[in-house]
């Protein structure tokens, strides 16, 4: 059925209505949102993420998408006839790994991205995080090779772009001062350039509901949650295998100066919306003590 046929302009009209607080609220401020996961292999689900930020650019919010990409990695590896092979969940990344990386994200992930963006309406320009070096890292652990650990953000190329109304899509590979290249989590680097940027919210699209305090059981999620309660949930193993750095980089978010930060479920469509623009939300709402 569709539903469009039974929404009458009254009820349209009083969606927008409600929604005014928050535009008002969001205007101007910059909502920096990690993207990746099921949201972004999902044809659907990604037309509406894009859709989403669009909307958020036109009416004022400036918005900075971060972006990963593991899968499409693993999987062009194993075009090109070479494995992936991890060590407690990050990819052992040699020369050749890190100029595959490099070629997927930089190149087509974030142009794809760029390009659904300007298709839907919105004003967009692609970086790296080697554009004005914008992630300087080192070598996490030599074991590892070049995955990298990040030491500082440059975040003058972003802020320029916002300012010119773009809407900044950055891929997470990095770079040091001697020319080499780093693959970065996305998690962290979204986490970092949020709070350089002082943002206002970041959000992280995972693919669970958000915090829960059963892990089978999707209603008892956790709405909002401060860092000290988040930290006593690591101690007692509620928050435990991938959440666990998920929340790390939310703490370290705040620490770096971001407002707060939501976990979200980027399986729900048009979650980001729900999230700004409603009372209802769409996760787990991690603030400072």
């Amino acid at each position: 059925m569709d539903m469009d046929k039974h929404f009458s302009n009254s009820q349209r009209a009083e969606v927008l209505t409600q929604a005014l607080p928050y535009i008002r609220q969001y205007n101007g401020k910059v909502v920096v949102v990690k993207y990746g996961g099921n949201a972004m292999i999902n044809q659907t689900l990604k037309e509406q993420v894009m859709e989403d930020i669009v909307l958020l650019h036109l009416i004022g919010v400036k918005v900075v998408l971060v972006h990963g990409g593991g899968p499409e990695i693993s999987e062009m590896m194993g075009k090109l006839g070479k494995q992936s092979t991890f060590v407690n969940g990050l990819r052992v990344t040699d020369k050749e790994t890190v100029d595959i990386a490099q070629m997927v994200l930089a190149g087509k992930i974030n142009k794809s991205l760029v390009n659904y963006l300007e298709i839907k309406g919105g004003k967009s320009m692609g970086v790296s995080g080697i554009d004005g070096m914008l992630i300087e890292a080192k070598m996490k652990d030599e074991k590892l090779g070049y995955v990298g650990e990040i030491t500082n953000v440059n975040i003058g190329c972003v802020q320029d772009l916002l300012n010119n109304n773009y809407i900044p899509v950055i891929s997470t590979i990095a770079c040091d001062k001697e020319g080499n290249i780093y693959n970065v989590n996305a998690d962290t680097a979204a986490a970092r350039i949020a709070g350089a940027l002082n943002a206002e919210r970041l959000i992280m699209m995972t693919d669970i509901a958000g915090i829960l305090k059963d892990k089978d059981d999707p209603t008892t999620l956790i709405p909002q949650i401060t860092i000290s309660q988040a930290k006593k949930l690591f101690d007692e193993n509620v928050i435990q295998g991938g959440m666990i750095p998920k929340v790390k980089c939310c703490i370290d978010a705040i620490g770096h100066g971001v407002k707060n930060v939501i976990i979200m479920d980027g399986r729900i469509p048009h979650s980001i919306l729900m999230e700004i623009l409603t009372d209802e939300g769409a996760g787990t709402m991690v603030v400072g003590d």
